[in-house]
C-alpha cells in the first residue's frame, strides 16, 4: 500500500539522488553513493517485491561500507536490509495488569536488542478499533494494536491495519506459529496480523468418577451412560451453545462457511444444514432423548453440578480452572477432546494478536516488534506472567491444567473472521434449542440457514 506522504518522500529522494549522481560524474561504479536506507526498502513501498529484493542486495554493500560512519545504521547482521530504525515505537496493550506487566518486560528486551524505545500504552482491547479509527488517520495512533481475530472483517473494511509484506526471514519465523492462528489474522488472502495467544476448550474430569480420559467419543458416551442416574451425570456440556457444539457438528462433515485453499471464506456457501451437520445435530439430540443431559442445560447448571461432584466430565475452557480446582482439588484433570473416526475433535478457537497501524511510518519495525513479542522465548514469558496460551508452537507449557488445553489448540479451528459470522450465532443457537426439544434436525437447520442467508443479505 502506497501512502501519499511516502510517495512524496520517495520522489524527493530520487530527485536528490539524481542530482548527486550527476555531480559525481557517474564514473564510480561502486554502491557507496546510494543511501544505506534506500526509500525503496521502506515498508511503505514494499508492494514491489522485485524492486525490494534488488535494492536490498545493494543495501548489503551500503551498510557494510557505511556502518562505521553512521551510528544510526549500526544494525545487527539480520537487520542489514532493514529500513532506518525509528527512535521509538508505540503499542496499545490491553489494560489488564498481568498483560501490561508481561509486555513491559518483553518490550524492554526489544529495546535492549534493537536500541529502539517501546512506549507501552494501556488501552482496552475492546475500545482499540474505535480509537484507531480516530487516532490513526491523524497520526496519533500507535504502531501496533492488539485485537481478537474475529474483528478482522471490520478492521479490513475500516482500513485500520497495514497489509503485511513479510520478508523471507519474517516468513520463516512465522512458520513456527500455529498455522490456523496465523490464517485467522488474514482476510481475503491478505495477512494483517501476527497471532499472540490462542484460546479454546477441552475435556475436564472429576477423576474420582472418571479416572482415565476417554480416547474416543464412543468411550466417552459409554462412560456417560454408566454414570448418569437421576441428578448425577457422566458427561455435560452447553449442548445448545454453538461455540461448544462446533466439534460435534463438523466432525461428520458440517461446516460454517466454505474456505478455499488460501483460507478465504465464501459466505454464500453455508454448510450448517449439510448432511454432516444434520448427522452431528442428531447425535446431540440423542443425548437429550436418552436423558444424558438435562433440558435447559447451560453454563451455570453445568458448573454447579460439576463443582458439587455430580458430573464425571464437562467441556469448558481455561476460565473455569480456578473455580473447579477450588472445588475438586487433586481430583481435577484436563485432557484433549476425544477422537471421532480416528481424528481429534476440532474445537472452536479464539485468537488474539498484533496488528500494524495502517498509517504508521514504521511498518517494518512494527512488524519486527510484533514478531519479537510473540516469539518462543517471549511467549513463554507472557504465558508465565499473563496466563494466556501462546500461538507459537515451540513453547513448552509446564502446567498440568493448561498443557492439555495447549495441545488442543493444535487441533482448534478459528471462528470465521468475516462480518457475516455475526449473523450465524443466534439462528444456530435457536436451532440447537429446538433440536434438544426433539424437533426434526434437518428442518430446523434448513430454517436456520435460510434465516442466516436473509440476515446476511440485509447486512450487505
Amino acid at each position: 500500500m502506497l501512502k501519499g506522504k511516502s510517495l512524496l518522500l520517495s520522489i524527493m529522494l530520487v530527485l536528490v539522488l539524481s542530482i548527486a549522481l550527476v555531480a559525481c560524474g557517474g564514473d564510480n561504479n561502486d554502491n557507496n553513493n546510494a543511501p544505506a536506507n534506500d526509500p525503496e526498502t521502506n515498508n511503505d513501498n514494499v508492494n514491489n517485491v522485485d524492486n525490494e529484493e534488488e535494492v536490498n542486495n545493494t543495501g548489503n554493500n551500503d551498510n557494510a561500507d557505511n556502518m562505521n560512519n553512521d551510528d544510526n545504521n549500526n544494525e545487527a547482521a539480520s537487520d542489514a536490509d532493514a529500513p532506518e530504525k525509528p527512535e521509538e515505537l508505540a503499542m496499545w496493550v490491553n489494560d489488564e495488569d498481568a498483560q501490561l506487566d508481561a509486555y513491559e518486560e518483553i518490550a524492554q528486551r526489544f529495546t535492549d536488542e534493537h536500541d529502539i524505545e517501546v512506549n507501552v500504552i494501556p488501552y482496552s482491547m475492546l475500545e482499540q478499533t474505535e480509537g484507531m479509527s480516530l487516532d490513526g488517520p491523524s497520526g496519533q495512533g500507535p504502531d501496533l494494536f492488539f485485537q481478537p481475530h474475529d474483528r478482522m472483517g471490520d478492521i479490513h473494511l475500516q482500513g485500520l491495519a497495514a497489509e503485511l509484506e513479510l520478508t523471507d526471514d519474517q516468513l520463516d519465523r512465522l512458520s513456527e506459529y500455529n498455522e490456523e492462528a496465523v490464517t485467522a489474522f488474514s482476510y481475503e488472502g491478505i495477512q494483517y496480523g501476527i497471532p499472540a495467544v490462542v484460546e479454546t476448550y477441552a475435556l475436564f474430569r472429576n477423576t474420582e468418577l472418571v479416572p482415565d480420559a476417554p480416547e474416543t467419543m464412543d468411550e466417552l458416551m459409554d462412560i456417560a451412560r454408566d454414570l448418569t442416574d437421576g441428578s448425577n451425570y457422566g458427561f455435560l456440556m452447553e449442548a445448545t451453545n454453538f461455540y461448544f457444539t462446533y466439534p460435534f457438528l463438523t466432525a461428520p462433515g458440517g461446516y460454517v462457511f466454505a474456505q478455499d485453499e488460501d483460507g478465504v471464506y465464501d459466505a454464500d456457501d453455508i454448510g450448517l444444514n449439510s448432511e454432516g451437520a444434520v448427522e452431528g445435530a442428531e447425535v446431540i439430540q440423542s443425548w437429550f432423548e436418552e436423558d444424558l443431559m438435562p433440558d435447559g442445560i447451560d453454563g451455570d447448571i453445568m458448573n454447579g453440578l460439576f463443582t458439587d461432584g455430580q458430573v464425571g466430565m464437562v467441556v469448558t475452557g481455561p476460565w473455569s480452572i480456578p473455580e473447579y480446582e477450588e472445588a475438586l482439588g487433586d481430583n481435577l484433570e484436563i485432557s484433549m477432546l476425544p477422537e471421532q473416526d480416528g481424528e481429534v475433535l476440532s474445537s472452536f478457537s479464539g485468537n488474539k494478536g498484533w496488528l500494524v497501524n495502517y498509517y504508521t511510518e514504521n511498518e517494518y519495525w512494527a512488524t519486527e516488534l510484533a514478531l519479537f513479542l510473540t516469539n518462543a522465548e517471549n511467549s513463554q514469558t507472557y504465558f508465565e506472567t499473563a496466563g494466556e496460551l501462546p500461538a507459537h508452537t515451540a513453547v513448552e507449557i509446564d502446567d498440568e491444567f493448561m498443557s492439555p488445553i495447549f495441545d488442543q489448540t493444535q487441533y482448534a479451528e478459528p471462528m470465521p473472521n468475516i462480518p457475516e459470522m455475526s449473523q450465524v450465532w443466534e439462528p444456530i443457537g435457536d436451532a440447537l434449542q429446538f433440536i434438544s426439544q426433539g424437533e426434526d434436525a434437518q428442518e430446523v437447520l434448513d430454517e436456520a440457514v435460510e434465516q442466516i442467508r436473509d440476515q446476511i443479505s440485509i447486512m450487505n
